[in-house]
């Protein structure tokens, strides 16, 4: 335990480990989220993906969604949630979370666009919308979301 307790100290100055950073856990239910958003005077970000398909969802993920700057702003400001819609059949989601993906798809994203991306108020109301992967870097795509949610107050 002792070596442990070291290794993290030796590692918690130069950063690489850092405990509060942590990544914002990414929710599967929509009205969950809304509660969690109403709660904590959070926005919402909704991102429709194809995680094993759709080949800008995953740079999304990868680019945006996964860095820092984009952690450190959600972990503060928003509520994460993603309507998947995998194709492998490794993949594939349970019927009730089908469903719950489903009728967002209905509800927001009619046209079966992927990636696509909303950020919307605690009562699910649509503030901003992006269309397939934004062409920019991940502090310019958390400089517009804080500039929608400036201009909201």
């Amino acid at each position: 335990m002792r070596v442990i307790a070291a290794f993290l100290i030796i590692l918690s100055p130069l950063g690489l480990f850092s405990p509060s950073a942590s990544t914002p856990e990414w929710q599967n239910d929509f009205n969950k989220a809304r509660q969690e958003a109403m709660l904590n005077g959070k926005m919402i970000l909704l991102n429709f993906s194809g995680s094993d398909w759709c080949g800008p969802c995953i740079r999304m993920k990868k680019e945006i969604f996964d860095s820092e700057a984009f952690i450190k702003f959600a972990t503060d400001h928003l509520v994460l949630v993603n309507a998947d819609f995998p194709r492998n059949k490794k993949n594939q989601l349970g019927a009730e979370q089908i469903e719950r993906n489903n009728a967002l798809a209905d509800r927001f994203n009619k046209d079966g666009k992927f990636p696509f991306t909303l950020l919307l108020n605690s009562r699910g109301e649509i503030v901003r919308q992006w269309e397939g992967l934004p062409d920019e870097s991940p502090e310019m795509f958390v400089t517009e979301m804080l500039k929608t949610i400036h201009a909201g107050t």
